[in-house]
């Protein structure tokens, strides 16, 4: 660094000459400011890497763009820092979103309350058997995915996941769930033996509730109204003959009846002698 200003006359030499060097022309600062921003936008956290040490590379990228004129908000510094992290943490961090006002957290804030969940997480794993082995950035320490079963269990969360999941799926949980098709009989094909017979029209070869033909209940019901209806013409056209005979059987007496007036009405015949 003396050889760079060595040369120079004045303290004001000397200062322009540190600006120039620690800070460039516009060109140079548009040059800086547009590095620092895609390391801002690149920026992940890293296998194996602690929160601690995350932390303190995301606030140096934070702390060089804020020198080169670039600030940002409370909530845009929050939110990078959860997308950043590990899917790992994805639960954590929407426990947080729905907890907490991102407006007016500071990002130690922020990094305090992870820091404290991963401690957490680590001395539960330490206390007892563990199906997963945790690292310091809560990821497997081998490079197998991780299958279902050594995922972390329940007891793992903290008060503000387990809330998170009571709010976001309580309504889901209460859902009626309809188990799938058994696969023990997926392959089978769906046929009916020919010796079974259908209830509805004793045909062999298919079930009543496959059967084309009108339902028992309704035939039996139409067979007892032609019933009815034949009665009633049956008793109809009886009480019309019964009806009949009367009035013939009235007719004859009438004229029975008229044959004996007219009999006793005849005047006899005067005899002379």
């Amino acid at each position: 660094m003396f050889s760079k200003i060595k040369t120079c006359a004045t303290a004001k030499e000397i200062w322009e000459k540190l600006v120039q060097i620690y800070e460039g022309n516009d060109e140079t600062k548009e040059n800086k400011l547009t590095v620092a921003q895609q390391k801002y936008d690149a920026i992940k956290m890293k296998d194996g890497e602690t929160m601690a040490e995350f932390d303190e590379r995301f606030s140096a990228v934070v702390i060089e763009l804020n020198s080169l004129g670039k600030e940002y908000s409370n909530r845009e510094l929050v939110l990078k820092v959860m997308r950043a992290l590990p899917k790992e943490w994805d639960v954590k961090t929407m426990a947080m979103r729905e907890s907490k006002d991102l407006n007016k957290m500071e990002l130690h804030d922020l990094f305090a309350n992870l820091k404290a969940y991963e401690f957490e997480l680590e001395t539960r794993s330490e206390a007892g058997p563990s199906t997963s082995q945790p690292t310091k950035a809560l990821a497997a320490t081998t490079a197998e995915p991780c299958s279902p079963s050594t995922s972390k269990s329940a007891d793992q969360l903290s008060d503000d996941v387990m809330s998170l999941f009571v709010k976001k799926f309580g309504k889901y949980l209460r859902r009626s769930f309809n188990p799938p098709t058994s696969f023990n009989n997926y392959n089978e094909p769906d046929k009916v033996s020919s010796e079974l017979k259908c209830y509805n029209c004793d045909r062999p070869g298919h079930f009543a509730a496959d059967c084309n033909r009108p339902k028992k209940d309704d035939r039996n019901k139409r067979d007892d109204r032609r019933a009815d209806d034949r009665y009633r013409k049956e008793e109809r056209y009886r009480r019309d003959e019964e009806d009949n005979e009367r009035t013939v059987d009235r007719s004859k007496d009438k004229s029975k009846d008229k044959f004996k007036d007219r009999s006793k009405k005849k005047i006899p015949v005067a005899s002379y002698c």
